[in-house]
């Protein structure tokens, strides 16, 4: 029997912290699904096509993309490629999505804002990188919403601010964090615990993302949108919510500039991370108050992100060590 068209395809582009999470969501919905990276893909979501692909090959790009009616750009190179990587990869995927003729919905972070008056972002916050990296990802920005002033593509952003959550690895609250936390060992933070600091649960970001690919028209696109965040703390209040949930003692240790140099001579992304450390010596502070009240969508409640990333971090890592 014929079954009709087949649904629209909604293509995620990037399976490391946020794309998979993307997938996982949109195929739960029953949409068809796939999702790309440029090498092997593991851990699949149900329900997902996995495709091996480069973005940056126009030839691979018009395969991966062919019949995408919504394309979800969550790549990004790692930290320490950025200056020759991120700008390409961020034209490829505006090409590729116009000549899908599919919408674009970009992850975007917090950087190009840099300082701000009490450490406070809104969405019509001056663009004012102070940073290599914030003014690589302001230039990334233009670059899609100018495709979309000039009528070549749909584009709508959403930003974040720090992941946490569960498949959150590469973050203030990723590996280290919780190796060291799950140890018993002293956690190590950057600037000041104690100033209120965003954080963003990953699965609130991927429903944000799928809320602007199926929610988004007319003035809502052509624009960034920052997505639903935790309420902004202390790092240290939710590094002693996480040690006490896990039986362990909150015992923090400050990682200083000159630490942060000197593991850079070894480990090349954590070179990046001193000219990063303004938004860990003040307020960062991420308003999403114009996503909730368009579209209706708050945070997950901070009970429930302890238990569900705690649960995560046990089975990925190991379970906590005896508390001393």
């Amino acid at each position: 029997m014929n079954s009709g068209p087949p649904s629209p395809l909604h293509v995620v582009i990037g399976a490391g912290q946020i794309g998979p999470q993307v997938a996982a969501r949109l195929a739960a919905a029953g949409l068809r699904v796939r999702m790309l990276r440029r090498s092997a893909l593991s851990d699949v979501p149900p329900g997902v096509e996995a495709v091996r692909a480069d973005i940056l090959d126009p030839r691979q790009a018009d395969d991966a993309l062919r019949g995408a009616s919504v394309v979800y750009h969550c790549a990004n190179p790692p930290y320490h490629r950025w200056g020759t990587e991120l700008l390409p990869l961020t034209r490829a995927v505006v090409e590729g999505a116009t000549r899908a003729g599919a919408r674009l919905v970009a992850l975007d972070n917090l950087y190009m804002y840099g300082r701000t008056p009490g450490g406070v972002m809104r969405e019509d916050t001056p663009v004012a990188p102070c940073s290599r990296k914030g003014a690589l990802r302001a230039e990334a920005a233009a670059l899609m919403l100018d495709a979309h002033r000039r009528g070549d593509v749909e584009v709508v952003m959403g930003r974040a601010a720090d992941f946490m959550g569960p498949h959150v690895t590469i973050s203030a609250l990723g590996d280290r964090f919780w190796v060291r936390l799950l140890a018993g060992k002293p956690v190590e933070v950057m600037g000041d615990p104690d100033q209120p600091h965003s954080f963003s649960y990953a699965p609130d970001v991927a429903r944000g993302l799928v809320t602007l690919g199926a929610e988004a028209e007319g003035a809502d696109l052509g624009r960034a949108w920052h997505l639903p965040a935790l309420t902004a703390e202390p790092t240290r209040a939710w590094i002693q919510r996480f040690a006490e949930a896990g039986g362990q003692r909150p015992r923090l240790t400050t990682l200083t500039p000159f630490t942060m140099k000197l593991a850079g001579l070894f480990i090349p992304a954590v070179r990046e991370l001193p000219e990063m450390l303004y938004q860990w010596e003040a307020p960062f502070i991420l308003d999403d108050a114009a996503f909730r009240n368009r579209f209706g969508v708050a945070p997950t409640p901070a009970a429930e992100v302890v238990a569900q990333t705690l649960a995560w971090a046990t089975a990925h890592y190991g379970a906590p060590a005896r508390a001393a």
